[in-house]
């Protein structure tokens, strides 16, 4: 009677019979090939992938870096002063188009906000950068200035004794004759309950002029040291890209050493400092 002999496993019978050391032969000389090799290379790509994805997600849609490179908000913002900015506030902005996903935020006056600059025709090399400013002007409101003093509605808003340095230029500088608040005479009002804008707007007595629909009027806190919507007009519903939260980073750049100030001359009470 044919059968298998004492001993002798069938080939096909499995991990205990004969072809068993061929199949691990086999996967040996699989795991010496090119495949599996390439796995952790793959994994590493992946995460890579994945991080980069994440973190653009979270630069676009929920917070973003700044750096203050100028003294226009001071004593607000100072430079040297590196921020986080909420851009989830104002709804975030999509890339490559000029629309907003939902905010949770209506910009309101007297936020402190970062936008994308209108055009700015004596910047030719960078004409449309990214700004921090305070909002004064809402759509509807009526805005003025005389001798340095705000008036939005007929209410006059003076800065308070915290911006006291912040004073006038002796010189005149870009008071008087600049081209550049000539763009307010397509918006200044020829009459109104608030009096008669000048024939020569300048940079402490303008107005009055009413912000359009869907823009806002910005302008720095150091406002004898502040290129804002005085000069370049009025900024879109869409250039505004978020609030900023607070100071995570700040050292000072004209104290110390060259090269050496971001560690030697850090400003530790700035850090963690909100803005306001």
């Amino acid at each position: 009677m044919a059968g298998t002999p004492q001993g002798k496993s069938p080939r096909a019978s499995g991990a205990a019979g004969s072809g068993a050391p061929r199949s691990t032969a086999g996967e040996q000389s699989a795991s010496a090939g090119g495949s599996p090799d390439r796995r952790p290379w793959l994994e590493a790509a992946k995460s890579i992938l994945a991080a980069v994805v994440v973190f653009l997600f979270v630069r676009t849609f929920l917070v973003e870096a700044y750096r203050i490179p100028s003294g226009s908000m001071e004593p607000t913002l100072l430079v040297g002063d590196w921020l986080f900015v909420n851009n989830l506030a104002y709804g975030p902005h999509i890339p490559l188009t000029n629309s907003h996903l939902p905010g949770y935020a209506v910009p309101a006056r007297r936020d402190v906000v970062v936008f994308v600059s209108p055009p700015q025709i004596d910047a030719p090399d960078d004409p449309t950068p990214i700004l921090v400013k305070r909002l004064w002007g809402t759509p509807g409101d009526t805005l003025f200035m005389r001798d340095g003093v705000l008036h939005i509605n007929g209410d006059s808003l003076p800065q308070g004794p915290e911006f006291a340095g912040n004073t006038k230029p002796t010189d005149g500088t870009n008071l008087l004759n600049n081209p550049l608040f000539d763009w307010q005479r397509r918006y200044s009002l020829s009459a109104s309950r608030f009096g008669t804008a000048p024939l020569d707007p300048s940079l402490d007595n303008w107005g009055p002029i009413v912000v359009p629909p869907d823009h806002y009027f910005m302008m720095g806190d150091n406002r004898y040291d502040s290129k804002d919507s005085r000069y370049w007009g009025f900024v879109p519903r869409e250039n505004l890209r978020g609030r900023p939260l607070f100071v995570y980073y700040s050292y000072d750049p004209e104290a110390g050493l060259p090269y050496f100030r971001i560690f030697t001359n850090i400003r530790w009470s700035r850090l963690g400092h909100w803005i306001h």
